[in-house]
């Protein structure tokens, strides 16, 4: 796709509103947004990217946030054939990137098989967002060579099935998303998977927007400070020794209080 060249006439772009932060929204996602017709948004796509949409184009809330589906996926993929097929210029509109926890492969698949070119514009994901916000690296040389991205959301009745003993790694950051619900679980498998109690962790709250939290915390306490601390906005856990807190800091950690009042 050259620079100047408009989304045709029953195609489809899958696009990354990255974290929320409209600054952080790529050139050339902003310009599909001028160029599209209609365009499905999840309800993580924050207002300051919806407000670049120019006011002609459809706007069509499609839900996709954890616990609060409007939209089933089948619903969705169904809506996004319809509208190409109907000669619209399609954007799915995606918090952060698209290829990352995102159900892009079911939304392409979908197209595909009904004839329907499908393209990827991607965005900057949440953990590069959180990494910025706490001015951390992701990676350290010496101490973090590994990046592992996991998704903590499971379908309605299922157990989290990952790989704890792969997980548990000393020697790398892990990114969990979707991950306020089940921080407690995270906690408890990771550290019977030999993980430290004492490994860091960084809970970042709407990565990149106005109302942003960062909670810095330890991995035995995780589950704890997730309840006590947190609001009701979407949260990422960056967990291993790249997000330890600075010696010269002034950040504080969170304690929750039923354990800073512990006798020992």
């Amino acid at each position: 796709m050259s620079a100047n060249q408009a989304i045709q006439t029953g195609e489809v772009w899958l696009v990354g509103a990255g974290p929320g932060d409209p600054e952080l929204l790529t050139r050339k996602a902003e310009r599909l947004l001028q160029q599209a017709s209609v365009v499905f948004y999840d309800a993580l796509v924050g207002e300051g990217v919806l407000a670049l949409v120019p006011c002609h184009v459809r706007l069509v809330p499609v839900g996709k946030r954890s616990g609060r589906h409007s939209k089933d996926q089948k619903t969705i993929d169904a809506l996004l054939v319809e509208a190409a097929l109907a000669g619209e210029r399609v954007v799915r509109l995606k918090g952060g990137d698209p290829a990352i926890f995102a159900r892009a492969a079911e939304e392409t698949a979908a197209c595909r098989a009904h004839g329907i070119p499908v393209r990827t514009c991607p965005g900057i994901t949440a953990a590069s967002a959180a990494a910025a916000s706490l001015g951390s690296s992701l990676t350290l040389r010496g101490m973090a060579r590994k990046l592992v991205f996991v998704t903590a959301h499971a379908r309605a009745g299922e157990a989290l099935d990952l790989d704890w003993d792969a997980l548990a790694d000393p020697q790398a950051t892990l990114a969990v998303y979707m991950g306020k619900a089940a921080a407690s679980e995270v906690s408890r498998k990771l550290m019977s998977a030999g993980l430290d109690g004492g490994t860091p962790v960084a809970i970042i709250e709407n990565a990149s927007l106005p109302d942003e939290r960062v909670i810095r915390t330890r991995l035995d306490l995780l589950g704890l400070s997730t309840r006590l601390a947190l609001a009701d906005g979407p949260a990422l856990l960056l967990i291993g020794e790249a997000v330890r807190r600075p010696a010269d800091s002034n950040e504080s950690e969170f304690v929750p209080a039923v354990q800073a009042n512990r006798v020992t």
